[in-house]
């Protein structure tokens, strides 16, 4: 009993090591990510109704059954019960009736290349994951930016996805789910921030040694707010062409936040094409990257990098 109170009062006393940590899928800032947050509750509960009485009803029979309980009732020719069948087995089926229209409803509505429902026109911003850091390009601003993504508040935003480099994936876990980076492809994904703040992005999917260290910081900023940031970005010193882009693909670890005051033309689908991506049929085609302006595949070495 001692060691049973011993172990209760250890568990207890370390939730309070907890205090610092926020689980961020459960608190969500934005639409995507609170119905991914409903969707989990729900789907947690429903399972719940089958776990809990278990778990239960093992207590107590044992409790009941046990052997120096000489009024428990002896059944031993017991063989079935049809009330008991009806439960053991219809509860399970409801649910899992239930869990399949949620998982239809949810799959469609929460398909991350489904436009949201806005009356405010959508920001599109073009996603790039090269080694280790995140590119983000404003083809209708003609800005960029490296490991700072703003987002105006209360506006749909449209991110156009891809790799310069090995898979991984795009993940913003408080405004919703994530979607795959990947070379020579273009993946969808649709958020909106419901209130302002700072958050974390992150790489979603191991890509090599600087994997731990590819992340950027989401802005999600007032109207106001968000054109003094683009504003700012348009005063940068330096534009990004091919030739810059070159520079910025090699491999880097805790790069810092860059901005780019204007973009090259077709730069994004330039980079998709590297990898004989699905835009080859596009018109008017500029030519793709040379092979001197190309990324070795060879990386250098990271502490040389770091040096």
């Amino acid at each position: 009993m001692k060691r049973a109170m011993g172990y209760c009062l250890v568990t207890i006393t370390s939730l309070f090591l907890l205090t610092s940590c926020n689980l961020v899928v459960f608190n969500p800032k934005g639409q995507v990510a609170t119905d991914e947050r409903d969707l989990i509750i729900l789907a947690t509960g429903l399972m719940l109704l089958v776990v809990v009485p278990v778990i239960v009803m093992m207590f107590v029979f044992a409790y009941r059954y046990r052997a120096t309980n000489k009024k428990a009732r002896y059944s031993p020719r017991w063989a079935s019960s049809h009330k008991i069948e009806a439960v053991v087995w219809g509860v399970p089926l409801l649910i899992i009736i239930v869990l399949g229209w949620v998982t239809w409803e949810t799959t469609h509505a929460l398909d991350p290349y489904r436009p949201l429902e806005s009356d405010t026109p959508p920001i599109n911003v073009q996603v790039v994951a090269t080694d280790w850091k995140w590119l983000f390009i404003y083809p209708d601003l003609g800005i960029a930016s490296v490991n700072e993504l703003a987002l105006p508040v209360h506006t749909p935003v449209s991110f156009t996805v891809t790799s310069d480099a090995a898979m991984t994936s795009f993940f913003i876990p408080a405004l919703g789910g994530q979607i795959y980076a990947m070379a020579g492809m273009q993946t969808k994904l649709h958020l909106i921030a419901n209130e302002t703040g700072e958050f974390r992005g992150i790489a979603a999917n191991y890509n090599g040694p600087g994997f731990s260290d590819m992340h950027f910081t989401t802005l999600s900023l007032s109207a106001a707010d968000f054109q003094s940031w683009v504003t700012k970005v348009k005063g940068a010193a330096t534009p990004l062409d091919h030739g810059v882009y070159t520079q910025l693909a090699k491999p880097t670890l805790r790069h810092p936040v860059t901005y780019y005051s204007s973009v090259q033309e077709r730069l994004f689908l330039d980079i998709v094409d590297k990898y004989e991506g699905m835009n080859k049929a596009n018109k008017p085609r500029r030519s793709p990257l040379s092979d001197a302006a190309q990324r070795t595949d060879q990386h250098p070495s990271l502490l040389a990098e770091e040096r």
